[in-house]
C-alpha cells in the first residue's frame, strides 16, 4: 500500500522534506508551507467578542451566529477551543475563526471561540517563563486554561439565551490542545453530574506521551516527512509547559488520557489525521471510551498530518468542518429537555 499526503500537500513536500523537525525550516520556507490553498470561506454571521467571568478573571469569547431567525429554542451550540500547544494560539488563526464560521454556517448553529489564558512558552522553546502570568502572578499553568474553558461552558448553559442557544443541544470540543482542553473540561462536568451534550475531538493529544503506535500508525508515520512530526523533546516541552514541570502519572487531572473512569463521558467524535503520531493517542483514548460504554464516532483524514484545520482554503479542513456541522446538526440529545434556567 502506498501512503502519501493529499495532492494539495505532496506539491509542498519539497518544502519540508530532508528537515529532522520543523522547528530547523527556515520561517520563509514555513510560510510557503503555510500558505492558503483558497481563499476563506464566505457564511452569512454575525461574529461579536464578549468577555465571560472566571476563576482566573474575563475570558474573552467571539460568539459566531448564522443570520435569520432561530428555531423555538434556540440554536445548537458548540464551545470551541483552538490548539497551540497550550502557548500559542488567538482567535483569529484559522483553526479558531475559519473553524468557527465554517462549523457555525454549515450547522446553522453557534459557536463560542475561547480565548483561553496561553501558558509561558518555555525556555527550549524559545520563550520566557514569566511572560504570561494568572491573578496572583505565577506563570499560567495547569488548571488555568482548563479553568478558563469550563468558565465559558458553565455562563453558555447558565444564560442560553444570551447566547442564542438551545440549553439542551451545548457542545464542546476543541483542535490539538483544544481538544485536550475540551476532553479535560468534559471529565470535570462528569465528575460534577453535569456532562455537555456531546464532546468534539480533533486530533487530540491526551497523555504526556504518544502511547505505543500499531503498525498500521507506525507504517503511516514512515511514508511522511519527519519534519511534520512533533518530537519527543518538543512534546516533554509541551508537558512543562502546562504543569512547570516533568509529568507523574498522578497527574490524571491534568491529562484526560490517564483518566481512571471514563463512564459517563457523553457521546464522542474523536478524528485524528492519518499522518499524526498523536493518533495513538485519539485511538487509546477512544478504545476506552467504547469500553467504558461510550457512544464514540472514530474518524481517521487520511492524506494529512497533524494540524490540518489551521490551513485556509483546504479540501480535507473542509471535510472535517462538515462532519463536525454533522453532529451538531442530527446528533439526538438523550433524556429529556431541560428548561432555560
Amino acid at each position: 500500500m502506498t501512503r502519501r499526503l493529499v495532492p494539495e500537500l505532496e506539491a509542498r513536500r519539497h518544502l519540508v522534506e530532508g528537515h529532522a523537525d520543523f522547528t530547523q525550516i527556515p520561517e520563509a520556507v514555513v510560510a510557503r508551507w503555510k500558505a492558503p490553498f483558497g481563499p476563506p470561506e464566505d457564511w452569512d454571521l454575525t461574529v461579536v467578542d464578549q468577555e465571560v467571568t472566571g476563576p482566573h478573571g474575563l475570558v474573552p469569547v467571539r460568539v459566531y451566529t448564522p443570520v435569520g431567525t432561530p428555531p423555538d429554542g434556540g440554536r445548537a451550540c458548540l464551545v470551541w477551543m483552538h490548539g497551540g500547544a497550550f502557548a500559542w494560539g488567538d482567535l483569529d488563526m484559522a483553526e479558531a475563526h475559519e473553524a468557527a464560521r465554517g462549523i457555525a454556517g454549515r450547522a446553522d448553529a453557534v459557536v463560542v471561540s475561547v480565548d483561553y489564558r496561553l501558558c509561558p512558552v518555555m525556555p527550549e522553546l524559545g520563550g520566557t517563563v514569566g511572560d504570561r502570568v494568572d491573578e496572583r502572578g505565577d506563570p499560567v499553568r495547569f488548571p488555568v486554561p482548563q479553568d478558563d474553558c469550563l468558565a465559558v461552558l458553565d455562563a453558555v448553559r447558565a444564560d442560553p439565551a444570551r447566547f442564542g442557544a438551545d440549553a439542551a443541544r451545548v457542545a464542546i470540543g476543541g483542535a490539538s490542545a483544544g481538544a485536550f482542553l475540551a476532553a479535560a473540561v468534559t471529565l470535570r462536568t462528569v465528575a460534577d453530574g453535569g456532562p455537555p451534550w456531546q464532546t468534539l475531538l480533533v486530533y487530540p493529544m491526551l497523555h504526556p506521551r504518544v502511547p505505543a503506535l500499531s503498525a498500521e500508525v507506525a507504517e503511516a508515520l514512515e511514508a511522511a516527512p519527519h519534519a511534520l512530526q512533533l518530537p519527543a523533546w518538543m512534546i516533554d516541552a509541551t508537558n512543562r509547559t502546562v504543569l512547570g514541570r516533568d509529568p507523574e502519572p498522578s497527574d490524571d487531572e491534568a491529562f484526560p488520557g490517564l483518566a481512571a473512569r471514563l463512564e459517563g463521558f457523553p457521546p464522542t467524535y474523536v478524528e485524528n489525521a492519518e499522518f499524526d503520531a498523536f493518533r495513538a493517542s485519539g485511538e487509546q483514548f477512544s478504545t476506552r471510551l467504547r469500553a467504558a460504554g461510550v457512544d464514540v464516532v472514530e474518524v481517521t483524514r487520511a492524506g494529512v498530518p497533524h494540524g490540518h484545520l489551521d490551513w485556509v482554503g483546504f479540501e480535507p479542513a473542509r471535510d472535517t468542518l462538515d462532519a463536525l456541522a454533522q453532529r451538531l446538526r442530527t446528533h439526538v440529545p438523550a433524556g429529556p429537555r431541560p428548561s432555560n434556567p
